[in-house]
């Protein structure tokens, strides 16, 4: 399953995110703020305790999310999310996966894993801004449920047709959260309209 947030607020920065004019400092910024927007959505089924809290009047019934939060990055772009998801859930554990492309099988291979044990047990989100193909997205999620993850959710700011099916066709239980679901690939594989390649544009190495 996958639902586009369609927000005002979330559209608004979009444009501006979109924008070949806007430099890496601001990138950064709505990139941080839409993944708060999104991140809004995608944890409203987070299971909840019922905790009392003494207030300076009376006691009030209030609720603790129960479960354990694992963000997991994947490198290096997912990293310009971190913030966003962080002002959320302060507490949430960070674990961080790293992958390229073989240049002959085209396919995802990791080359670094660093995740906390509570992703075995806890709600695991990853984080990514562009959701193109879905390969490292799909390698990202195989890799979480070996380790024996079993609720995971992917967030991320813009995704296509192809990422997304190739996604739910590999793991239909996994909900994908994105602020727009764009028209498809080019033959380059870049998201169009896209963002362009936003690992450049938050770290300004282009």
């Amino acid at each position: 399953m996958h639902e586009e947030i369609t927000h005002p607020c979330v559209q608004h920065k979009l444009a501006l995110i979109r924008d070949v004019d806007t430099g890496h400092k601001k990138f950064r910024e709505l990139a941080t703020e839409i993944t708060m927007f999104v991140c809004y959505e995608a944890l409203k089924g987070l299971s909840v305790n019922e905790v009392d809290v003494e207030t300076p009047v009376a006691t009030a019934k209030c609720h603790k999310i129960a479960e354990e939060i694992v963000v997991v990055p994947i490198l290096r772009a997912g990293v310009g999310m971190l913030d966003g998801i962080l002002s959320l859930l302060p507490s949430a554990r960070v674990g961080f996966v790293g992958l390229y492309r073989d240049e002959e099988t085209k396919e995802p291979v990791t080359y670094y894993e660093k995740l906390p044990k509570e992703a075995k047990n806890g709600v695991c989100i990853i984080i990514d801004p562009m959701l193109a193909t879905g390969g490292s997205t799909v390698a990202t999620i195989d890799l979480l449920k070996e380790r024996g993850a079993g609720k995971i959710v992917v967030v991320c700011i813009v995704t296509c047709p192809e990422g997304v099916q190739r996604v739910e066709a590999a793991h239909p239980d996994v909900h994908i959260y994105a602020a727009s679901v764009d028209e498809g690939l080019n033959e380059k594989k870049y998201i169009v309209p896209g963002l362009g390649d936003a690992g450049d544009r938050l770290f300004g190495t282009r």
